[in-house]
């Protein structure tokens, strides 16, 4: 099969999940601006179509693939489709996210897995063990795989300290197959809002395990970070209309840790691209109010997110329930 590009003049690849909306669709745009081939890895093509279009994104700065994170056959099936390409990957964004802060019964996956576990974590975790290859194999010496955190993964912040707080267990919910009745990690009733939280501590621990793991064998950089708080972003939309109203404003003028889709976007893109972020195994802030001249740093994750044992369990358990071993 001819290609109609010369080595060398190739553009970097990078894959964003969840790109059709909010921080994802911001990064995505950042990144093409930047020069990179972003493929908008997206549930839903149409909708990814329209929002590519509708930042300005040119035709040939972006690919839009199908993915669904709450399945992984669908996860899989992506990772093919992405081979066939033929593209090389230099970086990986895992940034799509769900959050149903309001049903009373869990949702789930096709496997039986609880939905917001499977889509935020479980989905990811096998998409960063299956396209570790593809980065390994990429010919570029800066490759990255960078992982959305959010600052209510830890109680030791303000924005973590609002109640249910996250909390693992020992993985009892994994450890017995994570399928009905049990809908939670630690094995206890479903919490909506607690299954976001404690799947966002499930993001760092695996950014860490990779880190472990593979960065000193691969060279990769592995990397989470909190973009500041985007309180008008499309994963709240699911919350009483009020919220909706009311968050972006309370962040905007009281805590003044509001931080805009676009500038959030272009803070992942930084992370994904520039050199001052090679720094593998870090979670990167903008903070709320610590660092009001908006310069990222580099932040102790939650008590639970820097547990190694617990990183190890997790490993194990996810491995186990997504097919890997």
């Amino acid at each position: 099969m001819e290609h109609n590009f010369k080595m060398g003049t190739q553009k970097s690849t990078v894959v964003v999940t969840g790109a059709s909306s909010g921080v994802g669709l911001y990064a995505a745009k950042a990144l093409a601006q930047r020069g990179w081939h972003v493929v908008m890895a997206c549930r839903d093509l149409p909708k990814a179509e329209n929002a590519a279009k509708s930042v300005g994104m040119t035709p040939d700065s972006y690919t839009i693939m199908k993915i669904d994170l709450g399945s992984l056959d669908s996860v899989r099936q992506f990772v093919q489709d992405f081979r066939a390409t033929g593209r090389s990957l230099d970086a990986l964004v895992c940034n799509a996210a769900i959050y149903m802060p309001l049903i009373k019964e869990p949702l789930r996956s096709p496997e039986g897995y609880e939905l917001t576990m499977t889509t935020n974590h479980l989905g990811h975790f096998l998409l960063c063990n299956l396209m570790l290859e593809d980065l390994k194999n990429s010919p570029a010496s800066d490759r990255r795989l960078v992982i959305l955190g959010t600052v209510t993964h830890n109680p030791d912040e303000l924005g973590g300290k609002i109640p249910p707080q996250p909390d693992l267990g020992n993985f009892e919910g994994f450890e017995a197959g994570f399928k009905p009745p049990i809908s939670m990690a630690n094995g206890k009733k479903f919490e909506p809002v607690k299954a976001y939280k404690d799947s966002k501590v499930c993001n760092i621990l695996t950014m860490r395990e990779l880190h472990r793991r593979y960065h000193e064998s691969t060279g990769i950089t592995f990397s989470s970070l909190y973009p500041g708080c985007v309180a008008d972003t499309p994963l709240f939309r699911n919350h009483y209309p009020l919220f909706q109203k009311i968050f972006p404003w309370f962040q905007k003028n009281i805590t003044g840790g509001y931080v805009s889709q676009e500038l959030a976007g272009d803070r992942v893109a930084a992370v994904v691209a520039d050199p001052e972020y090679r720094q593998s195994g870090a979670y990167l802030s903008w903070g709320n109010r610590q660092k009001k001249e908006g310069k990222s740093f580099v932040q102790r994750v939650s008590p639970q997110a820097r547990d190694d044992a617990k990183g190890e369990r997790m490993w194990d358990l996810s491995a186990k329930l997504v097919g890997l071993t």
